[in-house]
């Protein structure tokens, strides 16, 4: 459905004045997790800015169908996608409510993350007559989801305004089932957290190593393959300790593996809030990620790198544009525990590596500020919005 030309010439915010905008996340917000750390920092950037915003999310569990600023609709179910775990959100009166919450905050700006996952967001733009921006987090191989989906979401597709991929691998992953014009906005880092964070004294003997790696225990994840590297890198007597922040379904199955072997100096954290894990950063030596794929972005080592610490991924889509090669880090083969070794061998023998690489994340982190980000986003905003009163679709 195109917005009426009328609508928006009546709207009081014109121009490059304060917006009223509505962010839409199907994850559960404020629940942990890569995209609602995104709508969480914009959100916070936005209202500094001086606008009115608003999160518009699922229930999960108690919550409260309404607090402060966030606004919930439906309930949230856990369901298996990409790897992963997704969301599901169902409820009987979706588009009653979607509706009225829309009639009464006459929002400037919808802006929806995964507009396409069930049933939250797919219904508020299914309701929406004013400008709808989406921002698109997902990459992966072929999806049938998408591919089924994309017969019946086409008129929802139809209805957004503009169209953000977080990296240039998710343009190609969306891309492939809804084509379009898609402008590449980053997530984010918040620099302050990191740079100011202080270690753990008892982590920081001074002669131990501390490799971290923080992410759900899953998979694509590729914890597994760290585990086989860290085992040869203590065969190679190298005094080291890997520390593992995170939880998931193969948890049992990690430690089943470390028990087994006898590797020594593995210490499962578990899940950990966020001033821990920004002392874990900044404790840590080495950071590895060994991913094996369906990363769209690495915020993780955006964190990395504002936290100084030199990086061994796996060079995978996601993080080339994150991470350059030799530079903050080393990139190496997925799936492959030999040349994970190497580089964090390679790493561990050499301190002034450690520290250069760590210094020129520092530089590069900079960049990603959500300051930096959220400009953008809403620069984004407004030129959609302008073009959307230019031609009244």
């Amino acid at each position: 459905m195109a917005v009426t030309r009328a609508s928006l010439v009546d709207a009081p915010r014109e121009g490059r004045g304060p917006l009223k905008i509505g962010i839409v996340s199907p994850y559960g917000y404020p629940h942990p997790g890569g995209v609602n750390e995104h709508v969480r920092f914009t959100y916070e950037a936005m209202t500094g800015m001086g606008h009115d915003v608003w999160i518009i999310t699922s229930k999960y569990g108690r919550e409260r169908e309404s607090e402060g600023h966030v606004i919930r609709l439906g309930t949230g179910w856990a369901a298996p996608a990409n790897g992963s775990v997704g969301r599901v959100t169902l409820g009987l009166r979706f588009k009653k409510q979607a509706r009225e919450v829309l009639e009464e905050h006459e929002f400037d700006i919808l802006h929806f993350h995964e507009p396409f996952v069930p049933f939250l967001s797919p219904t508020m733009l299914d309701q929406s007559s004013t400008v709808n921006i989406a921002t698109f987090h997902a990459f992966g191989g072929f999806s049938p989801s998408y591919w089924i989906g994309r017969r019946f979401a086409g008129h929802l597709a139809a209805k957004l305004g503009g169209r953000i991929a977080v990296s240039g691998a998710a343009r190609h992953f969306i891309n492939r089932y809804f084509p379009g014009d898609y402008q590449i906005i980053p997530n984010g880092v918040d620099m302050d957290r990191f740079t100011s964070a202080q270690p753990f004294e008892e982590l920081r003997d001074g002669r131990t190593l501390n490799i971290l790696f923080v992410g759900r225990l899953e998979e694509r994840k590729g914890l597994i393959h760290l585990l086989k590297a860290y085992h040869r890198l203590r065969k190679r007597k190298v005094d080291a300790r890997l520390l593992v922040i995170g939880a998931g379904p193969k948890l049992r199955e990690y430690k089943r593996f470390v028990g087994l072997r006898g590797i020594r100096d593995v210490e499962f954290l578990g899940r950990v809030s966020d001033t821990e894990k920004v002392r874990y950063f900044a404790s840590a030596d080495i950071y590895c990620a060994p991913n094996t794929g369906q990363e769209s972005f690495g915020i993780v080592l955006l964190e990395a790198m504002a936290a100084g610490v030199p990086i061994v991924a796996s060079d995978i889509h996601g993080f080339k544009r994150v991470v350059e090669r030799n530079v903050q880090g080393l990139l190496v083969e997925p799936r492959n525990p030999r040349a994970l070794a190497a580089a964090l061998y390679a790493l561990a023998r050499d301190p002034d590596m450690r520290h250069e690489m760590g210094d020129a994340g520092r530089v590069r982190a900079p960049e990603f500020t959500w300051d930096r980000v959220t400009e953008r986003i809403v620069d984004y905003y407004y030129e959609v919005r302008e073009r959307v009163l230019a031609t009244g679709r």
